[in-house]
């Protein structure tokens, strides 16, 4: 195991200047240009030759041992968050890596630069297929739904997007360390999966003082449709892990108008899709009854989010027993679902998959205080945790990978199937029809 350690220690300066690089040039998913090339730069500098996405940004490229065993895909995101307030945050467009993906994209630099010292590989079989992905958080919906219109995305997420795409054909399982605070390192069963929401209300103009009468105020209907959420939440059953959190992107244009129209962005989170589509159609409801009251209309957006995130257990294991060995340190398993989401969720919907936490942050999750404070934590270590778990998978002709994949049960079968059920969940359009005396919902 020294050689995996000391591999990683040996570039321990470039896998540094990768984080401060990246901390220093956020960028929001599939805007993550400049990031991308410094990764691909990177990469191609380390002698790897890179697929690139093309026309979003991302790459991924793979290693062979030149021995038979399974294909293991290792990640890390590349996007950024929106968080104006932020100390660090891009002056013009408010972006700030305040979700830990810069450390991330430093640790994968360090897995690529370790695999390539001498005799590092000779112990492992199969191939590591590494990827730099776009576009994990998932905001920006208004701007992603767009790329979607445009035939440029599929998916609002870089992982199913890639996946749809096939540059992950042919992988038997994956992993990624996300970023976490404090010193422990750490692992939940899961996350919850979500639907992103874009709702506009449509009402009627005119003006606010001198004929009010004359309009349909959007904005009235769009905060009578929150109210209608909160009163709906405690019909939520607790082990369903339902979250449901509406902002307003649009409230109006002029104050002296009755606006018409209000758009507002939001996500139904749950444990497990059949939670999601029902907490969804109550969602739905109490959007459109809303509308209903004012005589507005409502039209729905729902895009296919992320797959609720199952670890699997046994691929856990192997990553508690990697970090024991390389860095003598305990992987704490935390017990509980979480209640935030990940596209990992999308991969382990169709292999082994997950999503353990490598810490060396401080401050709050997504605020203006987070950092990272600790980069050998966060950076090295975490590299070093993960070219471990590698080795624990690979080795012995890649006998522990073959167990974990033969044990694993999917909940789909193939891509395939996973998407067909996936796209059930879009809808879009004006979900009331009024004629003079009735009105018909579509939830």
């Amino acid at each position: 195991m020294k050689k995996y350690v000391d591999a990683v220690k040996k570039n321990r300066q470039l896998i540094l200047d990768t984080q401060n690089y990246i901390w220093a040039n956020p960028e929001t998913g599939y805007r993550e240009v400049k990031t991308s090339k410094y990764m691909e730069d990177t990469f191609e500098k380390l002698g790897y030759e890179i697929t690139r996405a093309g026309d979003i940004p991302g790459f991924y490229t793979v290693l062979d041992t030149g021995r038979p065993g399974p294909e293991i895909l290792v990640l890390g995101e590349l996007d950024a968050l929106l968080c104006a307030d932020h100390p660090d945050a891009d002056k013009e467009t408010g972006a700030v890596h305040c979700c830990g993906h810069s450390a991330q994209c430093a640790a994968l630099v360090g897995i690529a630069a370790a695999l390539k010292e001498p005799g590092v590989l000779d112990e492992l079989s199969g191939r590591i297929r590494l990827c730099a992905v776009p576009a994990e958080e998932l905001i920006e919906v208004e701007y992603r739904s767009e790329l979607i219109k445009q035939g440029k995305i599929h998916y609002m997420g870089g992982k199913p997007e890639f996946l749809y795409r096939g540059y992950f054909d042919g992988v038997d399982m994956a992993f990624m360390a996300h970023t976490t605070q404090g010193t422990q390192f750490e692992a939940t069963r899961g996350g919850v999966g979500c639907v992103a929401k874009k709702v506009t209300y449509k009402g009627v103009s005119s003006h606010a003082g001198g004929s009010p009468w004359k309009g349909c105020n959007a904005l009235y209907a769009a905060t009578q449709g929150l109210s209608a959420i909160n009163a709906i939440r405690e019909t939520f059953k607790e082990d369903d892990i339902i979250r449901v959190h509406p902002i307003i992107t649009k409230g109006g244009g002029a104050v002296n108008a009755i606006p018409d129209t209000v758009t507002i962005e939001s996500y139904v989170r749950g444990k497990e899709f059949a939670g999601i589509k029902e907490a969804n159609k109550r969602v739905n409801r109490a959007l459109c009854g809303a509308a209903l009251s004012l005589g507005a209309n409502v039209d729905i957006n729902d895009i296919p989010g992320y797959a609720p995130l199952k670890n699997d257990m046994n691929l856990l294991s192997a990553a508690r027993e990697a970090l024991k060995i390389s860095l003598d340190k305990d992987l704490l398993d935390l017990g509980y679902i979480n209640s935030g989401s990940t596209d990992m969720g999308d991969l382990s919907s169709v292999m082994p998959a997950i999503h353990p936490y490598a810490p060396g942050a401080k401050g709050n999750s997504h605020g203006v205080d987070y950092f990272i404070d600790d980069p050998e934590l966060a950076c090295v270590e975490s590299a070093i945790w993960q070219i471990s778990l590698l080795h624990v998978l690979l080795s012995a002709g890649g006998e522990r990978a073959k167990e974990i994949i033969a044990q694993s049960k999917p909940e789909f079968a193939s891509k395939e199937e996973y998407f067909e059920y996936l796209d059930s969940f879009a809808c879009e359009g004006d979900r009331i029809t009024y004629t003079d005396d009735t009105a018909s919902v579509k939830l």
